[in-house]
C-alpha cells in the first residue's frame, strides 16, 4: 500500500493486485510495468506467494522490492540464502555499477532495510549494482530486459531518496506519464458510473464524512436526478451532526436528500454487544436494512453508492492478496452476504488525500473536505463495552468538548483525527470534597498522511490540561482523563 501511495504521489496511476491475477486480467489492465512488493514470507516457504508467470514472460519492466527482489532471483535461477539474523533499520548503500534506477541519486545514500533472507547468487544476465556493509547484493539489474531488484524499502520515509528511485522506474524505465490527477479521475469515474448504472435509480449512503460526500457528488454529476441521498441518524453520531450535515448538503448540492431517524433501531441491535467485530457487523447489517426500507419508499432502486476507500478495502482484506484482516470496515467486511443492491464504489482505489483533491475539484465546501475522518460505525466503536443511550450521550458531550478545544487551539486541520473514547474502566476520584467512582475517558489525536500508518500527536500540555479540566468539571459521569500515546502500528487509530 505504501508503494502504491508513493507512486500515486508521482502523478502515476498504479493498482494493487493479487499474485493470483490471471494473464487475461493483467492484459485488461494494460500495464506499463510491474512491481513485486516486500512481505514477511521467505521464498523457501511452502506457501510463499509466487509472482505470476505473465510478469516474466513479456517485455514489461519489472522491479522487485525486498521479498520481491528475492522472488525474481529465485524464479530466474539465482540463489536466496537465509541470513544469520534479521537486518532491520538504517543502512548506507554504495553503488558498485551503473544502474538506471539510481540516475540522479546520491552515492552513497541512506536506505531502510527490513529482511531476513538475501540474494547470494545472481540469476543469469543480472549484475550487482549496489551493496551495503551487511550484504553484497543490495541491488541488482538486468538492463537488457529491464528487470531490477532492490533489497531496501524506497517507499518509507527512512529512505529519503526513495521517491526519486521510484520516479526513475515508473517514468524513465516504464515510460509512464504523470497525468494521474483529480480532474482526470473525475472524468473517468463519471463515465464508469454512467456505464454501470445506466438509467437505474441510485441510492447513496450519505454519512456526512468526506468519503461519502465525494462519492455522492461524483454520482450526482454522473446521473443527476437518478440519485437519492439518504442520511441515516444511527444514534451514534457526534453532537448535532445530522442537522449540520443536512444543512451543508442542501446548500452545496441540489440533490434529493432524505433523512432517517433510526437511532432506536441501531441501539436495539447493539444491546448487550461488547465485541468490537460484532458491533461493526451489526452496524453494517442495520445500515443495509435501513437503506432497503428507504429504497422501498422511493421506488425501484438497484444501486447503492458507498464511499469505500482503498484503506477500507485493504484492512478488510478485500483485494485477494495475503493481507491480514485488521478489522471489518462496516462498508466492506461488515456488509451482509445477501443484499438486493449492486454496489457503486467510485473511490475504492483512492487514498484519503486523493479523495479530498477530487472533492475540491468537484466544488465541495471546506466544511466537508477538511472534516476529520469519522468511523462508519460511529461512537459504537469509541465506547468500550456495551453501547447504551446514556453512554452515547456522555461521549457525545465529551467528544464535542475535545473538538471545540482543538479548533480553538488552531490544530484541527493539522490532525488526521482527534476524538474521545469512553472506556469501560472506572476509577475513584474526589470532586467537591466527595468520593466519586466515575468513568475514565481517553483522548486520541493522531497525525498521518493516510490511514495506513499514524503517529500520536504531540498536543501542547496546556491544551490537554484545558480539555481534561473541562471534561471532569462539565461531565459528572467522568472523573479521569488519559491521553493515548500509541502510534499505528502497533495500535490502530480507533480503539475498536
Amino acid at each position: 500500500m505504501l508503494i502504491a501511495r508513493r507512486i500515486r504521489e508521482l502523478g502515476v496511476y498504479c493498482e494493487l493486485v493479487p499474485p493470483t491475477l490471471s494473464r487475461t486480467e493483467a492484459r485488461q489492465l494494460n500495464p506499463k510495468g510491474v512491481i513485486f512488493s516486500g512481505g514477511p514470507a521467505s521464498v523457501h516457504d511452502a506457501d510463499a506467494p509466487r509472482a505470476p508467470d505473465w510478469a516474466f514472460d513479456g517485455d514489461l519492466p519489472l522491479l522487485g522490492i525486498c521479498y520481491g527482489m528475492q522472488e525474481i532471483a529465485y524464479r530466474l535461477g539465482g540463489s536466496v540464502a537465509r541470513s544469520a539474523e534479521r537486518e532491520f533499520g538504517p543502512a548506507t548503500l554504495g553503488r558498485t555499477c551503473a544502474d538506471p534506477l539510481f540516475v540522479g541519486l546520491p552515492d552513497p545514500m541512506d536506505v531502510w532495510m527490513s529482511h531476513a533472507d538475501h540474494v547470494d547468487e545472481l540469476p543469469d544476465d543480472f549484475i550487482a549494482t549496489a551493496a551495503t556493509d551487511g550484504i553484497a547484493v543490495a541491488a541488482m539489474a538486468d538492463t537488457t530486459n529491464n528487470r531490477f531488484g532492490i533489497q531496501f524499502h524506497p517507499e518509507v520515509v527512512h529512505t529519503p531518496q526513495g521517491a526519486g528511485l521510484l520516479a526513475n522506474f515508473v517514468r524513465d524505465i516504464c515510460g509512464c506519464r504523470d497525468d494521474w490527477t483529480a480532474d482526470n479521475f473525475i472524468s473517468a469515474s463519471i463515465s464508469d458510473i454512467r456505464r454501470q448504472v445506466g438509467d437505474s435509480r441510485v441510492l447513496c449512503a450519505l454519512s456526512g464524512g468526506v468519503d461519502s460526500a465525494v462519492a455522492a457528488a461524483l454520482t450526482h454529476h454522473a446521473v443527476g436526478d437518478q440519485l437519492t441521498c439518504v442520511f441515516v441518524d444511527n444514534g451514534l453520531m457526534r453532537l448535532g451532526e445530522m442537522e449540520q450535515v443536512a444543512a451543508t448538503f442542501r446548500e452545496s448540492m441540489s440533490v434529493d436528500l432524505r433523512t432517517v431517524d433510526a437511532g432506536a433501531q441501531f441501539l436495539e441491535e447493539l444491546a448487550g454487544v461488547t465485541d468490537p467485530e460484532i458491533k461493526r457487523k451489526r452496524v453494517g447489517e442495520t445500515f443495509i436494512a435501513v437503506f432497503e426500507e428507504a429504497a422501498r419508499e422511493i421506488g425501484k432502486v438497484d444501486f447503492l453508492v458507498q464511499g469505500t476507500t482503498y484503506p477500507d478495502v485493504v484492512e478488510s482484506a478485500g483485494v485477494g492478496h495475503k493481507s491480514a484482516t485488521i478489522k471489518s470496515h462496516h462498508n466492506v467486511g461488515g456488509l451482509p452476504e445477501h443484499m438486493r443492491f449492486k454496489l457503486v464504489e467510485p473511490l475504492k482505489y483512492l487514498f484519503k488525500d486523493e479523495v479530498r483533491a477530487a472533492g475540491r475539484e468537484l466544488g465541495l465546501p471546506d466544511t466537508i473536505i477538511k472534516r476529520q475522518t469519522y468511523p462508519g460505525p460511529g461512537l459504537s466503536i469509541r465506547i468500550t463495552g456495551e453501547v447504551t443511550r446514556d453512554r452515547v450521550r456522555v461521549l457525545q458531550i465529551a467528544d464535542a468538548l475535545v473538538l471545540e478545544e482543538v479548533r480553538n487551539a488552531g490544530l484541527y486541520d493539522e490532525l488526521w483525527q482527534s476524538f474521545a473514547i469512553l472506556t469501560d474502566t472506572r476509577t475513584v476520584g474526589v470532586q467537591g470534597d466527595a468520593r466519586t467512582y466515575g468513568h475514565v475517558l481517553a483522548i486520541r489525536a493522531v497525525t498521518a498522511d493516510d490511514a495506513m500508518t499514524a503517529d500520536w500527536a504531540r498536543l501542547p500540555h496546556d491544551l490537554l490540561a484545558r480539555i481534561s479540566s473541562r471534561i471532569v468539571n462539565e461531565i459528572p459521569e467522568i472523573n479521569r482523563v488519559v491521553y493515548d500515546i500509541t502510534s499505528k502500528p502497533p495500535g490502530t487509530i480507533e480503539w475498536e
